[in-house]
């Protein structure tokens, strides 16, 4: 006996190559919106079939052997199309309607998997719904980033979680807390927490793809003569040498200092040279500039560009 051939992935909308997970996540929103408890009664009866359609499609496309079974004979149909049992099946048209009217599986489901897919009894199929997802930012400071760090987050709903930070976290990066999302309703499994990472803005660095960025400020004489200077990193105190002539906005690398990569290596730490000038210079340094203005002429007036 032939019945319609049934398009899972059309039911819950995702395309024949999708993962488990957006399998997951499809159902998850679906049975929500159409869940019959949430619907006015006027609406029940119309929900509960698509409910049940959902259901039925997630029944099988979650199920890695169902899922191969069914894509061998769905490469081969189109929706609307007629299947026709194999010859030898023990499935019957009786067999459907009892079966059926019990468990909420559509004759397709039937032919397809036999009395192996059944779930549940004749009193009918316990109507269960997993919990949504939910999804929240995760501030986090440049500091965290570099070494991780465990966190408290207070969510939207008022429920505070624990939070490992991992090194090498970027902004942007999304965490996934497995069952720290919605409840389920009827005894559904709980959703999942999905945090997107935030960088803090911080005072001293700048996160710039692997690197870090800092300012170097000098004064004109460090820049004319260069020398050593002694800067804060976030490992520590480093000495740093400053070549003779140097211009601001030159970049002083430091390997290895920035944040760390999937290959354990670190990017790098860069210096942005900043020229400052005294604001209320003294007698002394007030002569020196002077001095420096007659020793340069015309050139001291005009930099060179």
């Amino acid at each position: 006996m032939a019945v319609k051939f049934r398009d899972y992935y059309e039911v819950l909308g995702v395309p024949r190559a999708a993962t488990a997970d957006e399998i997951k996540r499809a159902y998850r929103q679906l049975a929500r919106k159409h869940h019959p408890d949430l619907k006015p009664a006027s609406e029940k009866a119309a929900a509960a079939e698509r409910f049940k359609e959902i259901n039925e499609a997630y029944e099988v496309l979650s199920d890695p052997d169902k899922r191969t079974k069914y894509d061998a004979l769905g490469a081969s149909y189109k929706g609307g199309m007629d299947y026709t049992p194999p010859p030898g099946s023990s499935w019957t048209a009786a067999d459907t309607s009892t079966w059926n009217e019990a468990d909420g599986f559509s004759d397709f489901f039937a032919s397809l998997f036999g009395r192996a897919g059944r779930r549940g009894g004749r009193g009918g199929v316990r109507i269960t719904i997993p919990g949504s997802d939910v999804e929240a930012e995760l501030p986090v400071t440049v500091e965290e980033l570099l070494r991780g760090g465990r966190r408290r987050l207070q969510l939207p709903n008022g429920r505070a979680v624990e939070v490992e930070v991992p090194p090498g976290a970027r902004d942007g990066t999304i965490l996934r807390l497995a069952a720290q999302g919605e409840p389920g309703l009827n005894g559904g499994p709980p959703g999942d927490l999905y945090l997107h990472v935030r960088v803090l803005p911080h005072p001293r660095l700048r996160v710039v793809g692997d690197d870090l960025e800092m300012g170097l400020p000098l004064w004109p004489w460090q820049a004319v003569l260069g020398g050593e200077v002694t800067i804060d990193t976030p490992d520590g105190p480093v000495t740093l040498k400053v070549p003779p002539g140097t211009q601001g906005g030159r970049r002083l690398r430091l390997r290895e200092r920035g944040l760390p990569r999937p290959d354990r290596r670190r990017g790098d730490l860069h210096a942005v040279v900043r020229i400052v000038v005294p604001e209320r210079p003294s007698a002394a340094e007030r002569e020196a500039y002077e001095t420096l203005k007659r020793v340069g002429g015309v050139a001291a007036d005009r930099p060179a560009a």
